[in-house]
Parts: C-alpha cells; sequence; structure tokens
C-alpha cells in the first residue's frame, strides 16, 4: 500500500504571513491538530501544531497579552524543518518513521510541493485494511517453522477446504527465533475443518487455542 492511497488531499493550509489567531481559528473551525505553513509555490515551510498554539498563549486571564500573542507572525511559532514524505512511499516505511520520530503527521510532497498529508488515524485505518479486520473474517493464528516455503504450505489447507484467504502477515515467535507466527483471516464461519486438518501437521495453531496456553 502506498502512502497516495490513505493520504488526505484536501488539506487546510496557512501562509508565512499568517497570524497565531488564524492558526487558531482554522484548528477549531476544521477540527484538526496540525496545518502546514506553505508559500505561493506550495513549498512547505513549517508545521504548526495545537500545541504549539498552546504553548504560545498565555494565561486566559490576561487580555493583553493574548491580544499580542495571537496577533504573533506564525513563523514564529512552527516547527522547522518539516520531515516529509512521498505519494509512492510505501506505508510501512512511513510508519517506521511515525514511530522512531514519534510523528503525528507527516505532509506529502511531490516535486517540492505539497499534494497531501497522513496523520496517525490514517495510518490506523490503513493497517485495519491490510490485516482485513474491517470485513466479515475469522481468524487464525499458526507457529511454522522460519523456513523457505512454508507460507506456499500451509496455504495450502486452506485451498484444499475451498477457503479464501482475507489477509496475512507474520510476526517473529517471542519465545523461539526459529519460528515465526502467520496470522491469516480467512472467510469462514466455521474453521475448525481446517483447524482439525493443520493438527494433523508439524505446524501449531495458537488461536483460537491461545486461551489454552499458559497465562503470562
Amino acid at each position: 500500500m502506498l502512502v497516495k492511497d490513505i493520504m488526505k488531499k484536501e488539506i487546510v493550509t496557512l501562509s508565512p504571513d499568517a497570524t497565531v489567531s488564524d492558526a487558531l481559528q482554522l484548528l477549531q473551525q476544521h477540527n484538526i491538530r496540525h496545518i502546514p505553513v506553505i508559500n505561493q509555490e506550495k513549498r512547505v515551510l513549517g508545521i504548526v501544531s495545537d500545541r504549539d498554539v498552546r504553548d504560545a498563549s498565555p494565561s486566559i486571564l490576561d487580555d493583553e497579552i493574548n491580544k499580542e500573542v495571537l496577533s504573533r507572525s506564525i513563523q514564529d511559532i512552527m516547527s522547522k524543518p518539516v520531515v516529509t514524505t512521498h505519494p509512492y512511499e510505501f506505508f510501512e516505511e512511513v510508519a517506521t518513521i511515525f514511530y522512531q520520530r514519534e510523528f503525528a503527521c507527516l505532509p506529502v510532497v511531490k516535486n517540492h510541493q505539497l499534494v497531501g498529508m497522513i496523520t496517525e488515524k490514517d495510518m490506523l485505518y490503513a493497517f485495519i485494511q491490510l490485516t482485513g479486520t474491517h470485513s466479515p473474517s475469522t481468524q487464525l493464528e499458526i507457529k511454522v517453522p522460519d523456513r523457505i516455503g512454508v507460507l506456499s504450505d500451509v496455504c495450502q489447507y486452506f485451498t484444499n477446504r475451498n477457503i479464501k484467504i482475507v489477509s496475512v502477515y507474520s510476526y517473529p515467535d517471542p519465545i523461539e527465533p526459529e519460528y515465526k507466527v502467520l496470522v491469516f483471516r480467512i472467510q469462514t464461519m466455521n474453521p475448525m475443518p481446517v483447524v482439525n486438518d493443520f493438527q494433523q501437521t508439524e505446524y501449531q495453531i495458537l488461536y483460537p487455542y491461545r486461551e489454552d496456553q499458559d497465562e503470562i
């Protein structure tokens, strides 16, 4: 999945000559948390968040100081330089940036121009789509040896039962590094026939039997 498939294309922006008051009004009006600051060529100069506005605002009890703060240039409080991504970047790569840098959003830039915005919420929705949890399905977790061809072998059991695979992903087994766990979402309301098939193999069904294992 690419960034262009999940990014928002309709973006609220600010010009560099905008004020803190302008930013506050847009944040409240559109119920958003971040606004990119761009010039006439749509190049990203900075980004301002609701937190930036809050940190810049003094006590609400002092009207005179508030007027002075709200009239300040947005350039005084915006974050810069801005880390950006590209519309043809992979979702997984961007997820790593969000995790490592603890970002809440990323402007999407193509040919040095702002073309979109991707947020934590967009990333979460993409994950839901990738895992297939948005569609009616049943989940199976299967512990398998980490070797070439194991995914193809496991999928054959679903084919034999004429069961459609909605999604599949894997993660390392937390205890035995020579194993991994395959997580399938399959389009069937009764997984027991194929579960019974796996019980006759070297592969171990973890879920729906996970609750039978030792408690953490």
